[in-house]
């Protein structure tokens, strides 16, 4: 009996393996906090990218105020250059507002005979997948960045 308690008493003073233990328990902690920590500057980053592509979008058309479709056709070219996405995540639509009207409309024969004013909206819109959609946790989002710039 005095043998067990004393091989007991032995064990518990044996502090060599716990660290490893303790490493256990906190490195896959870790590892999801620095993993999420990545994804969010991920996001971060690519939602300044792509306002930063709007804001140039915007300059583009206050110097060159696009009329025509081809025009507004070169913007989109130039907006798919600089951002990296396809013509089909980018769209640039004339607009208008019918005197002091809040919502726009697509077509100018809408406001009838007031006051009618003439805009370029520029849209943009990528999606965005985490790491962790890999193995099924969560999903995506769609980015959607708008700018509307009046040119007449």
């Amino acid at each position: 009996m005095m043998n067990a308690l004393a091989r007991l008493a032995r064990i518990r003073r044996d502090d060599r393996g716990s660290m490893a233990i303790e490493t256990a328990f906190v490195a896959p902690v870790l590892l999801i906090l620095a993993l999420g920590g990545f994804e969010v500057s991920s996001m971060v980053a690519r939602q300044t990218e792509l306002q930063s592509a709007a804001a140039e979008a915007a300059a583009v058309v206050r110097a060159v105020a696009p009329t025509t479709s081809a025009e507004r056709t070169t913007v989109r070219d130039i907006l798919a250059t600089s951002t990296g996405l396809t013509a089909e995540q980018i769209t640039v639509t004339e607009v208008y507002r019918c005197g002091t009207a809040t919502a726009y409309v697509t077509n100018a024969d809408s406001c009838g005979s007031g006051v009618e004013y003439k805009f370029i909206r520029v849209d943009l819109t990528d999606t965005y997948a985490p790491t962790w959609t890999k193995w099924g946790v969560g999903s995506g989002f769609t980015y959607n960045v708008s700018r509307t710039v009046q040119i007449g």
